[in-house]
């Protein structure tokens, strides 16, 4: 029977870092605790901005926190009042400084995340669920991935007995540590009950010191 790993989590160390990145002796626990609140309080109030990760840094008293958005413009607002209001607010959820950082998604249709988002969004909104997985595969393979895999679970289509349906396209190689694969899951919650999606994207693969190790 195939055992399943987490695609980031086996690669963190060879090819990808660590989306926190601080060392603690003592307030361990809290710091983890903090992280936590800042990836909801982002995610629930700016679901519609397409946030595809949110990296967060500290050093001394300071956190910084990178908000990877494919519409940044959302979150700025006019003149960048709306990143003022974020910081104030993620202020009020941690003990230390905090700075923001936008940083703009270029190529919205390779980011697994965003992707797994797309196609939960069109189940709710009664979309065929192979119209767009198919959508999904067609526009990533343009976007110049090298491969993907969707994969939808639920009682698709309104069906009585639920069930798993997958579509991949281009390679995909999961046992490749050098292999740069990108894993996003999404749910939609549709009248017939939760849908999972879970999308694989495959880059290519780094080497050398392409590979962040940090």
């Amino acid at each position: 029977m195939g055992q399943k790993v987490h695609p980031i989590g086996f690669r963190v160390g060879i090819t990808r870092g660590w989306d926190s990145k601080w060392f603690a002796d003592k307030d361990y626990g809290r710091y983890v605790a903090e992280d936590l609140s800042i990836r909801a309080h982002v995610k629930r109030k700016l679901s519609s901005a397409g946030i595809s990760k949110i990296l967060i840094e500290r050093a001394a008293n300071k956190a910084k926190v990178f908000i990877h958005a494919a519409k940044p413009g959302i979150i700025l607002g006019k003149r960048a009042t709306g990143l003022d209001a974020l910081r104030n607010e993620l202020q009020r959820l941690i003990s230390t400084d905090v700075y923001v950082h936008i940083m703009e998604v270029r190529k919205v249709e390779t980011e697994a995340v965003l992707v797994a988002e797309n196609i939960a969004a069109q189940l709710v909104k009664r979309v065929s669920f192979r119209r767009a997985m198919k959508k999904a595969l067609t526009q990533a393979r343009r976007a110049g991935a090298k491969g993907i895999k969707v994969m939808c679970g639920g009682r698709l289509g309104g069906s009585e007995m639920s069930r798993v349906e997958w579509y991949h396209d281009g390679r995909m190689p999961l046992h490749t540590l050098r292999a740069d694969v990108d894993y996003g899951l999404a749910e939609a919650k549709t009248s017939y009950g939760v849908i999972g999606v879970k999308v694989w994207i495959f880059k290519g693969e780094l080497l050398g010191d392409e590979a962040s190790t940090s």
